[in-house]
């Protein structure tokens, strides 16, 4: 990842999407270092925010702004108590909701007609999804036909949707850059990049 000249206009996604991520129905502590390894992957593939269903953990929020304040960015972690109704309103403002389950349509299906629209609500569960949510999404997409992580399904998701371009993404406000190495670890203060 480089870091763009202050007369280049930063690069966020390279959609220009507002992506937002819930995270459905979390198990108790079992799953908070799951949800926490999803909203890690939402950050990283250039979504704005994750709405968390079930307990609250304080712990969530404090990981993803400390990685914020290091490495850039205003990803967002918020609570939400009823799913279902957050999903109808924002569908009212426009969001096109996605589902990702091993039971619906190839992403490479779905990802032309995703690439036209501008903001994307994508659902990912932990527990046995409502079946309202089937019926309410636009598209439910099918990672692979096998169980497998939420966090799998999500990187590959949004790898598909942003097209590789995840790796050029920019960050606004590090204090850290990771610079690609073939041989080690070469994290340096962004002000010196």
């Amino acid at each position: 990842m480089t870091r763009e000249t202050s007369s280049k206009k930063e690069k966020r996604t390279n959609t220009g999407k507002e992506i937002v991520i819930f995270r459905l129905s979390e198990r108790g502590y079992r799953d908070l270092r799951i949800t926490t390894h999803c909203a890690l992957v939402a950050r990283a593939w250039g979504a704005r925010r994750i709405l968390l269903s079930g307990m609250a953990d304080p712990h969530i929020r404090e990981t993803l702004q400390s990685i914020n304040t290091e490495f850039g960015g205003d990803f967002e972690v918020e609570y939400e108590n009823d799913l279902l109704k957050r999903l109808r309103t924002m569908k009212k403002e426009g969001y096109t909701l996605v589902h990702l389950t091993m039971y619906g349509e190839s992403p490479p299906q779905v990802i032309p007609a995703l690439r036209k629209v501008g903001r994307i609500a994508i659902v990912i569960g932990s527990e046995k999804v409502p079946g309202g949510v089937y019926q309410m999404a636009d598209f439910n997409v099918g990672i692979t036909r096998q169980p497998h992580s939420e966090v799998a399904a999500l990187a590959v998701f949004l790898h598909y949707l942003q097209g590789g371009e995840e790796e050029t993404f920019h960050f606004p406000n590090a204090k850290k850059i990771i610079i690609p190495n073939p041989k080690g670890k070469d994290i340096r203060p962004a002000r010196d990049i």
